[in-house]
């Protein structure tokens, strides 16, 4: 039905391996230095990570949730490997993402997607939603136009949109609707790992729910892991089987979400959990 879901695998598959992890990651720091304010003073460190571990298993989803500044977004860029860790290690199906060459990287990315917040930013106005969706394919060199245009069209069915949606632009749709086509570049290669990094937060209430809602469908539809961040305690419930909750770079309460949302022993959990409507 979706032919975009034949893509096949380059890597070596060892996630499976004695139960070991889809991902998993050891000790993450991630330090950031400010501009020198003084000639003659060291320029003021930022610890946004400070050693940060979790597993995520296969077919499983993580919510990792906290205030802003608790270091969610560094996180998530740290395990997209858009950045590199002051230490530690960010390893996916068996393999550090940090130790691979640029070629094994890139050949990586097409097991792990994102789906960033901001829906009007992450699609280039400029190009067409076919364009938009097929980037993915077209960075990898995988199939040719005209099957990059069938899956394309593939993948904006998958997510709700229509095939003739492939010829608009992205000032054409809704904020919702702009966030489905985001996804659905996201699902084209058909990844084992979508990151996704505040989905729902720019949009309306109605809308988050149908977004959400979507989200869940295609995880059962396509098995898909996810690794989501939100401030929205109640977007995670909503997604997730698994939460960490993340204060001041550091994870300090983590565990099932049943367990979690019924039985928060951390204070700062507690709080978060209480200010929740």
């Amino acid at each position: 039905m979706y032919p975009w879901r034949k893509q096949s695998v380059t890597l070596k598959d060892t996630s499976q391996l004695d139960g070991e992890p889809l991902l998993r990651v050891v000790d993450l720091v991630r330090h950031y230095h400010l501009p020198r304010e003084r000639l003659f003073t060291a320029p003021e460190k930022i610890h946004a990570l400070n050693g940060v571990s979790f597993d995520v298993a296969a077919g499983r989803s993580l919510g990792i949730v906290g205030e802003s500044g608790s270091g969610k977004s560094t996180l998530a860029r740290l395990v997209m490997a858009l950045e590199r860790p002051t230490s530690g290690s960010v390893i996916f199906r068996g393999r550090n993402l940090n130790g691979m060459t640029a070629a094994e990287l890139r050949a990586a990315r097409r097991d792990f997607q994102m789906v960033f917040q901001d829906p009007y930013s992450s699609l280039d106005p400029r190009q067409r939603v076919e364009r938009i969706v097929a980037e993915p394919l077209s960075a990898h060199a995988i199939a040719s136009r005209e099957e990059q245009r069938d899956r394309a069209s593939a993948a904006l069915k998958a997510v709700g949109l229509r095939a003739g949606d492939l010829d608009k632009y992205p000032h054409e749709f809704s904020g919702g609707q702009r966030q489905r086509i985001a996804i659905a570049r996201a699902l084209i290669t058909r990844p084992r790992l979508i990151v996704a990094d505040e989905p729902v937060s720019g949009l309306d209430v109605s809308v988050q729910a149908q977004v959400l809602n979507l989200l869940v469908d295609l995880r059962a539809e396509f098995g898909i892991t996810f690794l989501l961040i939100s401030h929205d305690l109640a977007v995670v419930d909503h997604m997730c089987e698994d939460v960490a909750v993340m204060k001041a770079g550091r994870i300090v309460e983590a565990g099932t979400a049943d367990a979690i949302f019924k039985d928060a022993k951390h204070p700062y959990t507690q709080e978060l959990l209480g200010a929740t409507p």
